[in-house]
Order: C-alpha cells, then sequence, then structure tokens
C-alpha cells in the first residue's frame, strides 16, 4: 500500500476534435466552473482529425480562470523544447500562473516521420526526453545562457527566459522501466493511462520511480502520481470509492477522465469529488501523521556540488511503522522551521547580490557600505548581511555537530551513517560560506567596473549560487533523514 499524502485532483482529457473545437472550449469552461483542477489536451500533430493542441490549450487558458492545462503529453519529436518551454513560460504569465509541460516520447512513428520528425529507437527517444528536460529547464530559470551539447539537441548560447510566472511542473508519459527512472530522477510528475498501464501494474512501476527519486537524492513523494482513467461506472459515490482505492493503495492523487460529456463533467467536479476528497481525508485521519521535510526541487545552479546525493546513506526504517503524537512531531517541525528562517534569510542575500550584479548598486558603493557601517546598522546591505548570515548557518552547524547528533547517535545508532554524512557535509558548506567570505573581501577591494571588478562580480555571483545549491540540497536530506530519529528521541 502506498500513498504519498498529494491532494486529490481532479482533470479532464477530451478529445480535441477539429470539427468541433468551440464545443471542448466550452467544455473546459464547464470544467472551470464544475470545481475541476486541470483540462488537458492530446498533442498528435500527424492526426487530420485534431486540432493543434497547443494553440487550443491557449484558447482554454484565455477562456478560463482557474483550470490548470497541460498537454497529455506533448509530442517531443515533433515539438522542440526550447518553443514549448517558451510557450509554457508565456501562458503561464498570461494565465496567471496556470500552465504545466506533459512530455512524452513519441510512439506512432511513422505518423511522426511523415509530419517531418525524427524516427528514433526507445534508447534514442528516452535520451532525447532527458536533454529536453534539461533544456526547458535552463529556459525557466532565466539565468545565464542555455547550453546544451547533447546527441538530440544543441542549443548554445541562447539566453535563457521568459521566467514562468508560477511554477510549472513537468509530467511524463512513462511506461518502460527506464522511463520510469527518468521520472524518479527527474520528474514533477508521473502521468500514465489506465488504458496502457492498468492498476495492477502500478505497484512495480511506483516501486521503479521511487527508487530511481531516491538514488537521486529525491523523496517518493517528490513525483506527484497523475492518472489518466476511462469508463467510471455506477453512482457518484461508487466512483469516488474506485478512485479513493487508487488513491490510498497505489498514491495516484490527480484523475484526469477521458470524456467529451459535460454531464460528466459535472458530476465528476460537484459529486465525485467531494465524495472522494471525503474519503481519501477520513482514511489519512486514521493513519500516522507525516514527518514533516520540505522537498529538494532538484534545481541546481552550478554543476559544483563537492558530494554525490545519490550516495548518501539513509535512515533504516523501524521495524514497524510508527505512530508519532503531535509532541513527537514537534522536534522534526522545529528543525524544519530553523532550516526554513536559513532557507528565508538565504534568499535575502541572493537579492542583496543580485542587485550589485544587475548594476543596482555599484562596487563602489558596495564597498562604502562594507567599510563604513556597522554590523547592527547595516543587516540588510551586502557585506555585513551576508558575514551576519554566514555566521547563522556555522553556528546552527556547530550546535548539531556537538550537541544533536552525539544524542541521536546513543539513542539510534543506526543513524550513524547518517550522521557522519552529514557532519561531511557541514565541512563541505563551511568551506563554501568562506569561498563567499573571499568573494566578498575581494569585490570590497575593487573600484568600478573594470576586468577585476567584473571579474569579482562574477566570483561572487557564482559563489551565492554554489552556496545555494549546496545548502538547499542539504537541509532537505537532513530533514528528510533525521525527521524519524527526532520523533522518536528528541533533541536530547
Amino acid at each position: 500500500m502506498t500513498d504519498y499524502g498529494h491532494d486529490i485532483r481532479l482533470g479532464i482529457f477530451p478529445t480535441p476534435q477539429a470539427d468541433r473545437v468551440r464545443e471542448v472550449v466550452d467544455l473546459a469552461v464547464v470544467a472551470d466552473t464544475s470545481g475541476i483542477d486541470l483540462v488537458s489536451i492530446q498533442d498528435h500533430p500527424y492526426q487530420p482529425a485534431h486540432a493543434d493542441s497547443t494553440t487550443l490549450l491557449t484558447w482554454i487558458a484565455a477562456r478560463t480562470s482557474r483550470v490548470e492545462v497541460a498537454h497529455n503529453v506533448a509530442n517531443l519529436p515533433l515539438r522542440d523544447p526550447v518553443s514549448l518551454a517558451k510557450w509554457v513560460a508565456t501562458l503561464d504569465r498570461l494565465s496567471g500562473g496556470r500552465v504545466h509541460l506533459g512530455l512524452g516520447t513519441g510512439a506512432f512513428w511513422d505518423g511522426i516521420v511523415a509530419a517531418g520528425g525524427p524516427r528514433r529507437s526507445p534508447r534514442e527517444a528516452v535520451d532525447a526526453l532527458v536533454e529536453a528536460i534539461d533544456i526547458v529547464r535552463q529556459v525557466w530559470r532565466g539565468e545565464r545562457a542555455v547550453r546544451s551539447a547533447g546527441e538530440h539537441y544543441a542549443v548554445k548560447g541562447l539566453r535563457a527566459g521568459p521566467v514562468p510566472l508560477g511554477d510549472p511542473q513537468i509530467w511524463i508519459g512513462a511506461y518502460g522501466p527506464r522511463m520510469q527512472r527518468v521520472t524518479g530522477r527527474l520528474a514533477d510528475g508521473w502521468l500514465p493511462s489506465m488504458g496502457y498501464l492498468p492498476p495492477d501494474r502500478l505497484p512495480e512501476a511506483n516501486a521503479r520511480i521511487d527508487e530511481a527519486a531516491e538514488k537521486a537524492g529525491r523523496a517518493p513523494g517528490d513525483v506527484v502520481r497523475l492518472y489518466n482513467v476511462a469508463g467510471l461506472r455506477g453512482s457518484a459515490a461508487d466512483q469516488a470509492e474506485q478512485l479513493a482505492g487508487l488513491a490510498l493503495e497505489h498514491g495516484m492523487s490527480t484523475f484526469v477522465l477521458a470524456t467529451d460529456d459535460a454531464d460528466a463533467v459535472r458530476r465528476l467536479g460537484l459529486e465525485v469529488g467531494p465524495a472522494l476528497r471525503d474519503l481519501v481525508a477520513r482514511e489519512r485521519a486514521q493513519r500516522p501523521t507525516a514527518l514533516p521535510a520540505t522537498p529538494d526541487d532538484g534545481i541546481r545552479l552550478t554543476g559544483e556540488l563537492a558530494w554525490d546525493e545519490a550516495s548518501r546513506p539513509r535512515t533504516p526504517e523501524p521495524a514497524a511503522p510508527a505512530e508519532y503524537t503531535p509532541e513527537q512531531l514537534a522536534a522534526p517541525r522545529h528543525l524544519v522551521d530553523v532550516h526554513d528562517h536559513l532557507r528565508a534569510e538565504l534568499g535575502r542575500v541572493r537579492e542583496v547580490v543580485d542587485q550589485v550584479v544587475a548594476g543596482h548598486l555599484d562596487v563602489g558603493q558596495a564597498r562604502s557600505v562594507l567599510n563604513t557601517m556597522a554590523m547592527r546598522q547595516n543587516t540588510w546591505t551586502l557585506g555585513a548581511f551576508c558575514q551576519a548570515y554566514c555566521r547563522v548557518v556555522t553556528g546552527h552547524h556547530t550546535l548539531e555537530d556537538r550537541s544533536v547528533f552525539p544524542h541521536l547517535r546513543r539513542a539510534e545508532p543506526g543513524v550513524g551513517p547518517v550522521l557522519d554524512r552529514l557532519e561531511e557535509e557541514h565541512e563541505v558548506i563551511a568551506d563554501v560560506l568562506d569561498r563567499l567570505g573571499r568573494a566578498l573581501v575581494s569585490l570590497a577591494a575593487e573600484d568600478g567596473y573594470g576586468q577585476k571588478g567584473r571579474a569579482a562580480l562574477a566570483e561572487l555571483s557564482t559563489s551565492v549560487d554554489l552556496l545555494t545549491d549546496t545548502l538547499l540540497s542539504h537541509l532537505s536530506y537532513e530533514e528528510r533523514e533525521l525527521g524519524g530519529p527526532l520523533a522518536r528521541h528528541g533533541f536530547g
């Protein structure tokens, strides 16, 4: 039994018939007013009876106000990743953050080739997907240039952007073992169809995705499980019970109904949905409360991490599933709260540095700030604030190393390898903080924007990016692995 605890969401999957395309849009409007969360459109550009999915999704987003939209799924061989990334980001801005990207490797190769696309082997198709995901995320980050020297996509120095307004997710329609492992490693969601992957095959696929996620330093719950469903029968209560079983036993949480019937859409949103959410909520309320942890989004601004995330040890699971009281959960919750403060402060550091790099605060001004203002007077300014932040991080890690970790070693010896790794990562983060400190000193010593000044700015920006990568990765790992031991034994 697997339930990842994701919110229950509902979607529809109408047929994009070109001769009734306005009816499809009208159906999306019904969904928008009936409690449906997602409208998705299949993408077969070689199908003459189908409207263009990208145009249709854009029109739907313009006619609705709350539903999210996505390809289900985009035919990657006929949709280059840069154009897809820019389309998603643009529509996301226009729609108020309501767009996601469903991706598929392609299946009907004769049609793809007939439309001018490549014919790829299964291995080539997955390789191309991996390259495309990297390109899309580089474009969305809007930082530096987009570069990819892959076998299928070569992007050389393209300026990144636009940046989406919201946080578009990438969902993969994965059926084969390798695609499922890629999903666990890279994707935000898994989007199979019941017709191709029936419920009895979900456990092995979920296990494969979970294992790949963990090897990549992610939590299985970082991957949302969506499911295209069809043929729901019986009353609204009957349908809710069927879907609740899929949620509670297999972790599927977003159910996308293939239908062109407006009455079925209304029933799904207004009757099935509330009954389904109630069933799942009641069952979950009887289960142990989940340990708090912040998932790692997997985004890395640099390629300079000094550790292999996939080799991190894991905390052994208790012999029996633990049921934690609210009092026990206070300790891991406190750890997350402290980490959230560090994350928020890191965001403020990045904002100040971005102002310098963007030229809103020049090097001379930064030097003046560093040289003339006391820390208590200028905690919002560049040098002093960064230095204060570095001391806070170092102090937090020292407290853990000298007090909390020895207590947990005594209370639960099996967590020892995790604690060893965390202490090693504390040393790495200390070195990264030292590098940031040196970058600040170098910046303060330079006047204007000469060659040395530009080099100092570049090093400062890189140092902050590296701190972001190492610290966020470390904090998520620590929360995931120490949440259980802290709930069982406290801080000592």
